[in-house]
């Protein structure tokens, strides 16, 4: 076929445009995720921020509680790689679900319980504070966003039931915390219903999602996708659960005992209620009367410390059967806060459920995530379906003393499997110090201390005599020694009121107040418990005076290795300053020092 000169003049344009193209780098392949090492890799394409879309939506859930005869709605936002509007790509999604997004109530004088008072007893009044909501639409947050954005997932934000714009009220672990973030996911697989306004009916589309869906956050937002995955919803592959509460009542509560978080004293499950509740202000009104006055008051019991059926519905571990998500847990070992007992207690039921399971444990306090190729190398194997090998890598990856948090040590579980059992028994020396051993002595007696919680437990501990604490010593440690694992205690009591606190601290001797002290240096573990609840966790009964009770229960879990030539000291005292209620100074518990011992998991089995 013959061409005219105008029809070549612009084949030759355009082959000249074309070959621009390719030397210039304009006819390359479509931006597709990049994995290396069985890692998601950054990739230039999806990096840039102001290429990003931005968008917020809300999900409609299965529940209404906040009780206006509609379904409540979630507010979430999403940000994804522009490559997913204008070249068709799918990909999975990172999700974080938080209380917080949108502000909460200060921490003004008041708004905590006065713990000031006797045991058994009510406290006084406190202050409910208002939230004033902060944040405009389409932002809900920016969190994990420049993480995980270039690597080639989408990112993915939602408010809690009650705060922020999302419906609802604020539980603080009830049912629909859970609900809430699996309707979301159901969403993202196409299973559940979004809109583009609370009250509108235009639906949206998550035709950018592979239906592949992992979530991760620290604290309140460590503990949604826990509370997520124990309704075993459909996408939800794997989670990263960060320092996540996994239960109220070990969250404000300690073998039966009334106990508050470290750093809030007086904090308790209904503080934590209006410190969240951001949410519309029209509803606030009615969920303060159901939620906070009615079921939190009737069942949160600050008077006995019982464990009962609020409590229970509050607690994951009780919530486990339907779990399917794969679960790397991260906490540090000395949290104070929320406490290491909470990942330990999930990572434990996950593994004998036969879950793919990993834990990252550091020696810092509250927070800390795992080093980001562990996270990615989880959610690359999980959300992306590559066979990177990290099921088979070792289930327990831990920080030792001196090392940094993204160089952990592999074990191959927690606790260390060459842990054994050593027990301890007591020698007299109050009001000085007595002494552990692992002989069982002749008989010692008894010793006497007397409650003041004036004296704060660090200077109990470095007391040399006192006769507010209790204290027993090894001798010096002949070579390091490595704990691993879940110390006990067993203590044979007496006190001279029908109500008394008793608290524990497992310390390393001599305490140190140098101006370079590690987190690590003095305290090992603590508990506390309380003695009413000697035989029952769901029921106490008061104290007969000066009648020995048996009072056995767990120290936090942990894993440190103390240096040769200290010494590891157990403090039996009363009322801790930081953590327990106040009660008048004066009451006596004798403790029968032949009933009583010290558990303690050594790698090795020796001292």
């Amino acid at each position: 076929m013959m061409l005219n000169k105008t029809q070549n003049f612009w084949i030759l344009t355009a082959l000249l445009f074309l070959s621009i193209q390719f030397a210039t780098g304009q006819m390359e392949e479509k931006a597709r995720p990049i994995i290396e090492n069985g890692e998601a890799q950054v990739v230039q394409a999806f990096s840039d921020p102001s290429k990003w879309i931005r968008h917020d939506l809300w999900v409609e859930t299965s529940f209404d509680s906040d009780g206006d005869g509609k379904l409540d709605r979630m507010h979430v936002g999403v940000t994804r790689p522009e490559q997913t509007e204008t070249e068709g790509l799918q990909l999975p999604v990172i999700y974080e679900s938080s209380p917080y997004y949108a502000g909460t109530a200060g921490l003004d004088k008041g708004i905590f319980w006065d713990v000031k008072h006797e045991l058994g007893k009510p406290g006084k009044p406190r202050k409910h504070p208002n939230v004033t909501r902060l944040g405009e639409r389409p932002i809900i947050s920016n969190s994990q966003i420049q993480t995980w954005v270039p690597r080639g997932f989408i990112v993915v934000h939602s408010s809690s039931p009650g705060t922020g714009l999302s419906d609802g009220a604020p539980t603080v672990g009830g049912q629909n915390e859970s609900l809430a973030p699996k309707a979301v996911i159901e969403w993202l697989c196409g299973k559940a219903k979004g809109y583009t306004e609370r009250e509108g009916n235009q639906e949206v589309k998550a035709y950018w999602s592979t239906g592949k869906v992992g979530m991760t956050g620290t604290s309140y937002n460590g503990t949604i996708p826990l509370a997520a995955a124990t309704t075993g919803v459909d996408g939800l592959e794997a989670i990263i659960p960060i320092a996540p509460n996994t239960s109220y009542y070990h969250y404000y509560r300690s073998n039966g005992l009334v106990r508050s978080p470290g750093g809030y004293l007086g904090e308790d499950i209904d503080v934590l209620y209006d410190f969240i509740h951001s949410g519309d202000e029209s509803k606030r009104e009615r969920n303060n009367r159901v939620v906070r006055d009615t079921e939190m008051k009737n069942g949160f019991d600050r008077i006995t410390g019982d464990y009962n059926d609020f409590w229970a519905g509050r607690d994951y571990l009780n919530q486990m059967g339907s779990m399917k998500a794969a679960l790397l847990m991260s906490h540090g070992f000395n949290d104070w806060n929320v406490m290491p007992e909470h990942s330990y207690r999930i990572y434990k039921k996950a593994k004998e459920m036969g879950l793919p399971v990993q834990i990252y444990y550091h020696q810092n306090g509250h927070g800390g995530p795992p080093p980001i190729s562990m996270m990615n190398r989880w959610f690359t194997r999980y959300l992306y379906g590559v066979e990177n090998g990290v099921e088979n890598d070792p289930k327990a990856w831990i920080v030792r003393e001196n090392d940094k948090k993204d160089n952990p040590t592999p074990y191959e579980d927690y606790p260390n499997p060459k842990a054994e059992n050593i027990k301890f028994y007591l020698t007299a020396g109050a009001p000085a110090k007595g002494k552990l051993t692992t002989t069982k002595p002749k008989k010692q007696g008894t010793e006497t201390l007397v409650d003041n919680y004036s004296f704060s437990g660090s200077s109990l501990a470095k007391a040399e005599t006192t006769e507010h604490r209790l204290l027993y010593i090894t001798p010096p440690l002949s070579e390091d020694t490595h704990i691993s694992g879940v110390p006990k205690v067993k203590i044979k009591m007496a006190s001279s009121k029908p109500a008394a606190n008793l608290s524990v601290w497992l310390v390393a001797l001599p305490w140190t107040d140098a101006l370079n002290t590690k987190i690590t240096d003095n305290i090992i573990t603590r508990g506390w418990a309380d003695p009413q609840n000697h035989s029952s966790l769901t029921k106490s009964e008061p104290l007969v005076p000066n009648k020995f009770y048996e009072v056995e229960f767990d120290l936090m879990p942990d894993d440190q290795i103390i240096p040769k030539g200290q010494q590891i000291a157990l403090m039996i005292f009363s009322s801790d300053k930081e953590f327990t209620l106040w009660p008048e100074p004066g009451t006596k518990l004798t403790i029968d020092l032949d009933g009583t011992e010290l558990t303690l998991p050594v790698v090795g089995g020796n001292l």
